[in-house]
């Protein structure tokens, strides 16, 4: 087991569940009858043969060891991992978030395959929904939404029902033969892995030296512990609560364009305006601005479907700090941009290991008062997974939102996960349940955030 996905299985505990999943938004064809979603259940039941991701589990879930390999199940009770829900005759897509909110709190069982199904119907409108939950130590987002879109299809009139346990890869690429290496076969790898870590060394002193000059220099990129203290950074609890919302993938392209930024940039300070927002309304906003993790995928664009983890991170100033909404963007992407130079001269280890400076402060997050006593890290992770560019179905049915859940740490109690499909750009949001005072409420104020940037750059 590689250690970036052994790191999650040890990180785990109740109160920090360390999976990902998303919420997908459905509406059934035209001619779907009653018994469509329940008709849809039995056809994944019949998809009975389960590929290696979907077989994993913890070599011994009751030992440390069984974090440093994997084993494969034989048989998968299908029945378990897949489950057939319904919401109470309302329907209402506040119901759906509730038992979102209550199915992303819960553990997985380390003693099967580290991933969940639910199929939910009875939503307002005539639509389903489909939540899905994996171990962070399976893969990553961008994996998970590669996955997603191998599961689904283009053609409306297409009946074929898709289960993601069971899609054939990109390309079918060979099986790596590593586990069938002779006896020497370690040995040559190690040394291989020795010169590789030699050649990075001496390949790192230009980066090395390049990252202290911006440390230590004026800098808009944020580095870690230059955060403010505040409300979402303390200790949290196991429960959390779940909300989301879409905006049009058009009108956020017509503003970012006339602000001539990046669709993350912008997003970013939309983010940023509602997150200022929702602190004045607590009474809460720092005077110093907040600081945002942003992953980075470093996935190469033939490995974009691999199961595993591939991602690095950067710090962005977020410039909560300042009212004037174009002011606030305008910190955000110098600040995205510092990060990016940086970024540009590393190799995939150089970037790894710079992410995991960034991080490293999080693995102490688990020492009792640390939390409590020291500074954070960063203030919350935004991160921006791009999702499929076209329209979507699955067995006929209309894929109308995907919304992501991710983790909330110690002293991290928010994420804002968002990712795209055709029309939309669609937000996930997770805090925990009692460190994070109306959660819902920040959807609107992401919708204000948006608002005011489109009267400031003159496009609403």
């Amino acid at each position: 087991m590689p250690v970036t996905d052994s790191i999650f299985l040890f990180a785990e505990s109740r109160e920090h569940p360390m999976h990902v999943g998303s919420l997908e938004l459905f509406t059934p064809p035209p001619d779907a009858g009653p018994h469509f979603v329940a008709d849809l259940y039995e056809k994944l039941l019949s998809v009975d043969q389960v590929d290696d991701t979907f077989r994993k589990r913890p070599g011994h879930p009751v030992s440390s060891r069984g974090y440093l390999w994997w084993s494969l199940d034989d048989e998968v009770d299908l029945e378990y991992h897949v489950r057939h829900s319904a919401l109470p005759p309302s329907g209402r897509i506040r119901d759906l978030f509730v038992l979102i909110s209550r199915l992303h709190g819960t553990l997985l069982d380390r003693h099967r395959p580290l991933w969940e199904m639910y199929v939910i119907e009875g939503i307002e409108g005539g639509r389903f929904a489909v939540y899905t939950k994996l171990h962070h130590s399976l893969m990553d987002g961008v994996a998970a939404l590669q996955l997603l879109r191998r599961t689904l299809g283009t053609d409306p009139d297409s009946y074929e029902t898709g289960a993601p346990w069971h899609v054939p890869r990109s390309g079918d690429r060979a099986q790596s033969s590593d586990g069938n290496r002779s006896s020497a076969g370690p040995w040559r790898g190690a040394v291989r892995a020795v010169r590789a870590l030699a050649g990075e060394a001496i390949e790192a002193v230009p980066t090395t030296a390049r990252l202290a000059q911006t440390a230590l220099g004026h800098h808009h990129v944020a580095l870690p512990y230059e955060a403010p203290a505040t409300i979402l950074n303390v200790p949290i609890g196991g429960a959390r609560r779940f909300a989301a919302g879409s905006w049009s993938l058009e009108r956020i392209a017509r503003a970012r364009r006339a602000a001539g930024v990046t669709v993350n940039d912008f997003v970013l300070a939309m983010c940023s305006g509602a997150l200022r927002a929702y602190l004045l309304e607590q009474n809460a906003l720092p005077e110093d601005p907040l600081v945002a993790m942003v992953p980075i995928s470093l996935r190469a664009k033939e490995r974009l479907d691999a199961g595993g983890n591939s991602v690095g991170v950067t710090l962005c100033n977020l410039g909560t700090d300042q009212a004037d909404p174009l002011r606030r963007l305008a910190v955000v992407s110098a600040s995205m941009g510092q990060g990016k130079d940086l970024f540009a001269g590393m190799t995939p280890l150089q970037a790894l290991l710079w992410s995991a400076a960034n991080i490293a402060p999080l693995g102490l997050a688990p020492v009792p008062g640390f939390v409590r006593l020291t500074p954070p890290p960063f203030n919350i992770i935004i991160s921006n997974v791009p999702g499929p560019r076209e329209t979507l179905y699955w067995n006929g049915a209309r894929l109308d939102g995907i919304y992501p859940t991710s983790v909330v740490l110690d002293g991290q109690a928010l994420n804002i996960t968002l990712t795209n499909t055709a029309d939309t750009l669609d937000f996930g949001l997770v805090g925990c349940r009692r460190s994070v005072p109306s959660l819902q409420r920040l959807l609107g104020h992401l919708e204000q955030s948006l608002a005011d940037l489109e009267t400031a750059l003159g496009v609403a």
